[in-house]
């Protein structure tokens, strides 16, 4: 966090809480990174982690006392007779050097007068008032790590455990590096990746990296990814996972499990930290015939230095579609900038040199080089474009899966997706089958009142998008198609994904990542604000002009209170009449 103490307001209430709850998970911690420069190279959640979700009975790391254990999430201790049940409450976070205290007692209410608490592995420095039934400790420079501390009431011989989680605190002076990743499982309640690799990512191509999650090694490869988001310097990245070692987040992202590919999306353009995660839930509540994408927010630290918060997400590939009941040998394509407008015709009016303008080949065969590569794109573009108004209307619904690119349409309009009306999207094709063509939506950080550049908006703006993309102009012009689609619309805004459910999405993203949103904003909140200047050595400028010229930066609080109303004042809008 560049040598600032990063913000308190979040560990409020963190000293001397007695509470009577159960506890919870573990993990350890690591410094923030000194930033790199950029490289240039060409569903709902699961929510909060359950009370008693990692296996340790000890701190995370180890089995001896005042050894931090990294454990596995699971569904806590055995059961065990309840006269007590120990308890001292629910998980304390703090930084290290920062101090807690917890007070033990019983969840039952039991309080016999030879009740007597004892905690069997208190870390280093941690003291215990067995009079009191107290806990106190301030930990260290070395400690940074999540404890999982074993409370027992030594008359019935029953157990409770408290988690601790001690946060790095690398702006502390003579702070020691975090030393057993193994050990840092989350912060603030979230997952941590912790990367480590040789030299330098690069765009070009996977290179090899090692990482440690939630206490399990992997060798695997990464890179960084993104075109207009090169210049960020906090990066996207890649992970690729060996097929024998695949990737599983056990509380997180609502069965994010067996992965090959996962994608670490950057929030530095979101200071909301949860427009990405938010359009990916609201994709995925609009139908559950749906291709959806998984997503959940973790932090990363990179060779041991802190870099910030990320949202995690699923890769669109042959895995992906395969899950969704598309053969894995399928067709994907990309669209990549505004020339996949499913036109003959350019944006500007000029005629194409190919049909495929605009897209890439992300799977299938044969692969984009090869001979016939592009023919069933091709294909269906030729269909958009040269069909009459009564072959459409017959052909669309064979062809497309009509409520995928209905739904399209509903959903960027309705979360005003500025940079996803044609581009930054996938189309899935089995050419085993014909079809028919489904839709998968990607990249929605311009949405929910700003645009790619972090511009504002207007939530009251109505756009059909129909000069963007043929498609759906195709779709409006038919009474048919847009009439039962607009009544789809009103529905969704009554019922499906009305203001309130909006309000409770939000709400669950603010609970889980306030802690660390406001880390992250400490350490990237200065850049994000000068990002693009002319003058601004991270550069930017040239594919951010109009970043830097915004006169309504908000804090990280701030942010979240603007999506919020935004919302509020769209749906309204809408309500009252649709684009």
């Amino acid at each position: 966090m560049g040598g600032e103490r990063f913000p308190r307001m979040f560990l409020a209430g963190v000293a001397g809480l007695l509470v009577a709850c159960g506890g919870n998970t573990g993990s350890r911690g690591v410094p923030a990174p000194s930033s790199e420069a950029p490289d240039n190279g060409t569903r709902p959640d699961a929510g909060l982690p359950p009370d008693g979700t990692d296996g340790g009975t000890t701190p995370d790391s180890g089995t001896g006392p005042g050894t931090p254990d990294g454990g596995e999430p699971d569904g806590g201790p055995p059961p065990q007779s309840n006269l007590c049940a120990p308890t001292a409450g629910e998980p304390r976070w703090v930084l290290e050097g920062e101090p807690v205290s917890a007070t033990v007692t019983c969840t039952t209410g039991h309080a016999a007068p030879d009740t007597r608490f004892v905690v069997d592995n208190l870390p280093p420095g941690a003291r215990f008032d067995v009079a009191t039934g107290t806990l106190s400790w301030t930990p260290g420079k070395d400690q940074a790590a999540v404890w999982h501390l074993t409370l027992r009431e030594e008359r019935t011989g029953e157990t409770g455990t408290l988690k601790v989680g001690v946060a790095e605190n690398e702006s502390a002076p003579g702070n020691v590096p975090i030393v057993d990743p193994a050990a840092y499982t989350e912060e603030f309640g979230l997952p941590v990746f912790h990367l480590s690799y040789e030299g330098g990512l690069t765009a070009g191509g996977y290179r090899p990296v090692q990482l440690v999650y939630r206490s399990q090694r992997f060798d695997l490869e990464a890179k960084y990814r993104g075109a207009t988001s090169s210049v960020f310097p906090k990066r996207s990245l890649t992970l690729k996972f060996p097929d024998e070692d695949l990737f599983t987040e056990p509380v997180f992202g609502n069965g994010f499990e067996d992965r090959k590919r996962v994608v670490l999306i950057t929030t530095f353009n979101d200071n909301s930290y949860m427009r990405s995660r938010l359009a990916f839930d609201v994709w995925s509540r609009m139908s559950p015939g749906h291709i959806h994408l998984r997503t959940y927010s973790a932090v990363l630290y990179a060779n041991n230095k802190y870099v910030g918060l990320y949202t995690v997400a699923d890769h669109v590939n042959k895995r992906l579609m395969a899950a969704h009941g598309i053969d894995k040998d399928a067709d994907a394509f990309k669209a990549v900038d505004n020339r996949a407008n499913f036109s003959r015709l350019r944006k500007d009016g000029t005629p194409k040199s190919s049909l495929h303008e605009g897209f890439e080949k992300s799977e299938g065969a044969p692969e984009e080089g090869e001979p016939g590569a592009f023919a069933p794109l091709e294909a269906l573009t030729a269909f958009i474009a040269d069909s009459d108004a009564d072959a459409f209307r017959a052909g669309f619904p064979q062809r497309m899966n009509a409520r995928d690119y209905e739904d399209w349409w509903i959903f960027n309009t309705l979360i005003l997706g500025v940079d996803s009306q044609a581009k930054n999207a996938y189309h899935a094709y089995d050419p085993a089958t014909g079809g028919p063509w489904r839709f998968i939506p990607w990249d929605l950080d311009a949405s929910f009142g700003q645009s790619y550049d972090t511009t504002r908006t207007s939530p009251t703006a109505r756009p059909t998008f129909r000069e963007d993309n043929l498609l759906f102009q195709r779709m409006l012009a038919d009474p048919t198609i847009a009439g039962p689609m607009r009544e789809r619309y009103r529905a969704l805004l009554r019922d499906t994904l009305n203001v309130e459910v909006m309000r409770a999405l939000i709400d669950g993203y603010v609970q889980e990542t306030a802690p660390s949103a406001r880390r992250d904003w400490a350490k990237w909140g200065e850049k994000h604000r000068n990002f693009g200047d002319p003058n601004d050595p991270w550069g930017g400028h040239g594919n951010f002009p109009h970043w830097h010229t915004r006169q309504d930066f908000n804090s990280y609080e701030e942010e979240v209170e603007y999506v919020r109303q935004w919302i509020r004042t769209r749906w309204g809008a809408l309500e009252s009449q649709l684009p």
